[in-house]
């Protein structure tokens, strides 16, 4: 029903009054709808993208918001008029703070066409009849008030509509069409949950009467696999050094590789702060509401790290926002917050399905927390993620991972089966048992790992043999295999996945920061201090670091403590398509002139209905305890609708 408001209103009698009172339109005998003699505010509660003023589809539930019913309205955070600067008047550059400002919400226009499409329409259903003399006025009120702003459409141009603007006579007897948008993305629900209330209020002959309609504000969606990548970004780090020639020919490579799988547009590159893990100071995202023809009206909306000293955030800012692409960033991060469960690498999202009562129809976040100590992604950013009322985050254990990261043991992949995905794990048994067999047939003496050798930085000289002869080897892949399956078993009892829906990758790993290892000389060079990489620094030079005016880039912080990836890992890497993933080059043994890790890997995919591909990003990101997926983002389709159908 209806929610009005009536003030100096004489009692009346019959049927009319109780129409009247419940917001309903008056019905003739014959059926015919009579002259609305009330206000009648409408917006697009029904979601097929248009406001109905003609007949009664938009009307029920027009005063309460549910999963499947209700008006919304988008977070106005783009910049489609490229109107926001990111350089004061004396051309140095802003701070964090006002980069986040300025977007097309920030100001009372409306920008342009493309702006335009971003508001929410709401209209007036007419009252031909009304009094000479009345008028009309519609305002935003409650919590919402200050979060939202309207505006109105008159002579073919939009203009902001300020509470205390009336409505003519005239107006209110042809009806007029509104535009809202919410002022920000919903931060934290215990504050303000999105919810916008509209009310219409029109005055005249002594009375004043008024209808309401509540819209909620669009949450900011991170994206799941069953949407297909439309564009990759990665870093290209700039420079003549080792290590920028080796990742700007990952570059190279890569755009091949994403060309090959059909992704026509080129790749976005991030060129000005040198930091590599391109996966890890932005999760792409995205709001949409109904729009024109029942299609979505999306807005990509990029989520910055809660790492506010890492600068290649503000490129966010400075080359991606734009139309129809906005970003986000959370403040309140505490210092004592570990830095790197704050990277986007540690947020990834199953895809849509339901368990019991419980519906996930856009998916649900995973983050890694340390189990063993408490340390959890920072506290401003997961009531941010939470607050969006719709993919409620789930926490994995990472307490054994270096780096910390759910991308670096879990996966999640599109199947044609009832569910539609299947989840993909690291498998270090797999991993054991292929060096077990190679060593039973008699390779014992091959070397461990293929890779050549890079300028200054020798290659693996371990052997087959000298690996599993070692106990750490043993143990470390023991400890690995029981925490994943630990993190299995949550997965397993939160979505309802089954065995046979579960797609075992062989991996190894190892634990770092243990000289007694002998496994590998090159295993100092994976050693990450708490605030650089000094692999990278290595193998940057400090004549490059110099050019730069930095220390080597923002390296992935982690204490020196626990597993990371031995063979690079194969889960940690990109789906391009459906069908086409892209892996880390395995560099494992070569034994008949084949790579025993590659073929296994292939198979694995093959039988999962994938072609795999490789890429080599041994000195570029696996020695810095990453590997494909973490120098990579992708964004993805968002037209189908994050509410479920009726």
């Amino acid at each position: 029903m209806r929610t009005h408001r009536w003030r100096n209103i004489a009692l009346a009698t019959g049927m009319a009054s109780v129409l009247a009172a419940t917001g309903a339109t008056a019905v003739a005998e014959t059926g015919s709808t009579a002259t609305p003699r009330t206000p009648d505010l409408r917006a697009d509660v029904n979601r097929d993208g248009a406001v109905d003023v003609e007949g009664g589809t938009d009307t029920a539930g027009e005063n309460t918001w549910t999963q499947r019913r209700g008006a919304i309205v988008l977070p106005n955070v783009d910049d489609d008029a490229k109107r926001c600067p990111v350089k004061d008047a004396r051309g140095r550059p802003l701070s964090d703070a006002k980069l986040a400002k300025c977007n097309d919400a920030s100001d009372t226009k409306v920008n342009g066409a493309r702006d335009a499409a971003d508001l929410a329409r709401l209209r007036t259903v007419p009252m031909p009849k009304a009094a000479a003399g009345s008028h009309g006025t519609v305002k935003t009120v409650g919590a919402g008030a200050k979060k939202s702003r309207l505006f109105i459409k008159r002579d073919g141009r939009w203009s902001l509509l300020r509470p205390t603007d009336r409505l003519t006579t005239k107006e209110l007897r042809t009806g007029v069409e509104l535009g809202i948008e919410a002022t920000d993305v919903v931060r934290d629900a215990a504050k303000w949950n999105g919810e916008v209330k509209v009310r219409l209020t029109v005055t005249g002959g002594g009375t004043s009467r008024s209808d309401d309609v509540v819209l909620r504000t669009a949450p900011v969606l991170t994206h799941h696999h069953l949407q297909k990548a439309e564009e990759v970004l990665v870093t290209e780090v700039q420079g003549e050094g080792e290590y920028s020639r080796a990742q700007q020919k990952f570059v190279k490579n890569l755009a091949k590789k994403v060309k090959d799988a059909g992704i026509s547009k080129p790749m976005t590159k991030f060129t000005k702060y040198a930091d590599p893990w391109a996966q890890d100071f932005v999760e792409p995202a995205y709001a949409s509401m109904p729009g024109p023809g029942g299609k979505q009206h999306t807005m990509r909306v990029l989520i910055r790290s809660a790492q506010p000293d890492r600068d290649a955030g503000r490129e966010l800012f400075e080359k991606l926002r734009g139309p129809d692409v906005g970003v986000v960033q959370v403040s309140g991060v505490r210092d004592n917050e570990e830095w790197t469960l704050n990277s986007m690498g540690n947020l990834e999202t199953i895809p849509p399905y339901k368990l019991g009562n419980k519906s996930y129809p856009a998916g649900r976040i995973i983050q890694g927390y340390r189990k063993d100590n408490g340390s959890k992604p920072a506290k401003a950013m997961r009531t941010f993620l939470s607050s969006q009322g719709v993919q409620a985050p789930l926490l994995l254990d990472t307490s054994w991972l270096s780096v910390g990261h759910v991308d670096e043991f879990v996966q999640f992949l599109p199947a044609d089966t009832p569910r539609g995905w299947r989840i993909g794990v690291a498998d270090p048994a797999m991993g054991v048992e292929l060096l077990a067999k190679a060593k039973r047939d008699g390779h014992g003496a091959k070397k461990m790992f293929s890779v050549p050798s890079s300028p200054g930085v020798p290659a693996p000289k371990e052997t087959i043999d000298k690996v599993l002869a070692s106990s750490k080897f043993h143990a470390d892949n023991k400890l690995a295999a029981e925490r994943i399956k630990a993190n299995l078993d949550i997965l397993k009892r939160e979505t309802g996945i089954t065995d046979d829906e579960i797609v075992k990758v062989p991996g190894l790993f190892t634990r770092d920061g243990d000289e007694s290892s002998g496994l590998s000389d090159s295993r100092k060079l994976r050693r990450m201090g708490p605030d650089r990489l000094q692999k990278f620094n290595q193998l940057r030079g400090a004549d490059e670091q110099k050019d730069r005016g930095g220390d080597g880039g923002t390296a992935r912080r982690a204490p020196t403590r626990t597993h990371s990836a031995y063979v690079p890992g194969a889960v940690n890497g990109v789906l391009l398509s459906p069908t086409s993933y892209l892996a880390p080059q395995q560099w494992g043994p070569v034994i008949g002139g084949r790579d025993i890790f590659t073929d296994a890997v292939t198979s694995v995919y093959a039988k999962a209905g994938f072609n795999t591909t490789y890429i080599d990003d041994w000195y570029t990101y696996h020695l810095g305890m990453g590997e494909v997926h973490c120098g990579t983002n992708t964004l993805r389709d968002a037209t189908a609708p994050w509410w479920p159908k009726a």
